[in-house]
């Protein structure tokens, strides 16, 4: 009852800025009847949205209102900007323009946090140090320092109080999730819950810098003999949980193609460099940069192409990069019953489901797309429709595609910065039909599940003895089932669908006190 009416009291500021900038349409979407919608427009005063409001899309007030809202809701949309399931591709794609940037905090204060990681003032850290920040975002905000060694270095610092502000804003979100999970039957495919947890790990990841570092030294040690690809170097010494320091570079923003032409490079050269390293994060490392946007991606003088900002990286298992490349080529081949066939065999698609309806869809999806001339075909908008069919064939979500799918959409809007005509994945093509070939044959399937059965030995001793700890538990303690589980037992699996009297009952209350 605590948290319920602690969180009503943050909803009731929440409808309102929603309100204002005419975006309570996403409460509908999400199941809410449409009568409580209209009677939330009416008590948080829908009718006095900005004056701009009704020229924009749907998608269009939503990040303006999340911006409005705060660090935490800049990153919820940046979430939901990869969940084209969940919002619509039209929303995702304008939720995909939110920009991650806030005021900067004083410079007093970014030398406080640095005193108090590392116990020492930053005078002691850095021969100097600029009071003025040269970016400030949602999570931290970058100053530019000079090392006592004398080494020049870009240094990230947390916002004050940050962690206390997702925190709260974390456990409103778990709230409205569990409300969505048990009493909208249509949210429960996509795991509302899970979803806000997972939203809330990465937060956490990103709010410790020391994970970021480690990502980074990661991918620089993925490319460690790479002739293009390069990430600064990592300074661990002037490194901790609030504070991140790191080798600042000089270089030229990658979506500056007059400079970069200037300079002396070829755009189309640049592009191709950027699919080859992008397949190569994907394939060959499974670890891929989850924020390419122009302001992390620049190049040298040398030509060299450099990535900064690892808060948002993205991984995938071997098994997914497998259905990924035979997807991805069915598409490109035009196989639509092998695109069907390959998300039956990953457990993607329910083997009840019709393999020729979900072929006959794949092809609506993607002869439109493939129709287009090359310069505007986009694979990442093929897979945010295919994953837009997701309720009609049951497709559970995947994570880890939605931001690669998102990343690639950024990848492809750079490419077409640098180079309106050239098509960045028919470039990677070759490379993903040559990884196909020599990564999917049977001596190499056969060689991966001689690995994975040397491994499954390798842990049968701590296997047993978990097995044995759960054997005792069981003797010990009975089994124990969820409160949920009993009372559904005891209503002998009823499924209510209606909207729950007290549900509505308490969204009414909530909208009550967002006219006050």
């Amino acid at each position: 009852m605590i948290r319920a009416m602690r969180n009503i009291g943050r909803v009731r500021a929440i409808l309102r800025t929603l309100a204002r900038y005419d975006a309570l349409f996403l409460a509908e979407r999400a199941g809410i009847p449409p009568r409580l919608v209209r009677l939330a427009t009416r008590l948080s005063g829908g009718g006095r949205s900005l004056a701009d409001m009704a020229e924009r899309r749907p998608g269009e007030r939503l990040a303006a209102a999340l911006q409005a809202l705060g660090p935490s809701f800049i990153k919820l949309g940046q979430a939901l900007s990869v969940r084209s399931d969940l919002v619509g591709e039209d929303i995702a794609a304008d939720l995909s323009t939110l920009q991650d940037s806030l005021p900067p905090f004083p410079g007093e204060q970014a030398r406080a946090a640095i005193e108090a990681e590392f116990g020492r003032p930053a005078e002691a850290l850095f021969e100097s140090f600029d009071d003025e920040a040269v970016a400030a975002a949602s999570i931290a905000q970058v100053h530019f320092a000079v090392t006592t060694e004398g080494g020049p270095v870009a240094v990230k610092v947390l916002r004050p109080g940050i962690e206390a502000a997702f925190a709260r804003d974390l456990d409103l979100m778990d709230w409205l999730a569990g409300l969505a999970e048990r009493h909208l039957p249509a949210c429960r495919r996509l795991h509302p819950v899970e979803s806000v947890r997972t939203f809330a790990e990465a937060v956490a990841v990103e709010m410790d810098l020391r994970l970021e570092a480690a990502a980074g030294d990661e991918l620089a040690e993925n490319f460690r003999d790479d002739p293009v690809f390069r990430v600064p170097r990592m300074d661990w010494l002037r490194t901790g949980r609030r504070v991140l320091t790191l080798q600042r570079i000089g270089t030229t923003p990658i979506d500056e193609a007059d400079a970069l032409t200037r300079a002396g490079f070829q755009p189309d050269e640049i592009v191709a460099q950027m699919a080859r390293i992008f397949f190569l994060q994907v394939f060959r490392d499974g670890f891929f940069h989850g924020d390419l946007h122009p302001g992390n991606l620049s190049v040298a003088d040398d030509g060299t192409i450099w990535a900064v900002d690892f808060g948002i990286m993205g991984r995938i298992d071997r098994a997914t990069r497998y259905y990924l490349a035979e997807m991805l080529a069915g598409f490109l081949n035009g196989d639509y019953l092998g695109v069907a066939d390959v998300h039956i065999r990953a457990g993607y698609v329910p083997a009840h489901r019709s393999r020729e309806d979900f072929a006959q869809a794949a092809r609506a999806i993607a002869e439109p797309i493939f129709g287009l001339p090359m310069r505007d075909i986009s694979l990442a908008r093929l897979l945010a429709q295919l994953f837009a069919v997701t309720d009609r064939f049951e497709m559970e979500a995947q994570p880890q595609l939605l931001l690669l799918q998102k990343t690639m959409l950024v990848a492809e809007g750079v490419g077409r910065t640098l180079s309106p005509d050239t098509n960045m994945w028919e470039l990677a093509r070759p490379l993903i039909e040559g990884w196909v070939a020599e990564n999917m044959t049977a001596e190499a399937r056969a060689a991966e599940a001689i690995g994975d059965g040397v491994r499954v030995i390798e842990r049968l001793p701590a296997l047993v003895a978990e097995m044995g700890e759960s054997v005792g538990r069981l003797a010990r303690e009975g089994v124990r089932l969820h409160p949920d589980s009993v009372r559904a037992l005891a209503g002998g699996g009823r499924r209510r669908r209606r909207w729950p009297l007290w549900a509505g009952a308490a969204v009414v209350a909530t909208l009550a006190l967002a006219a006050l």
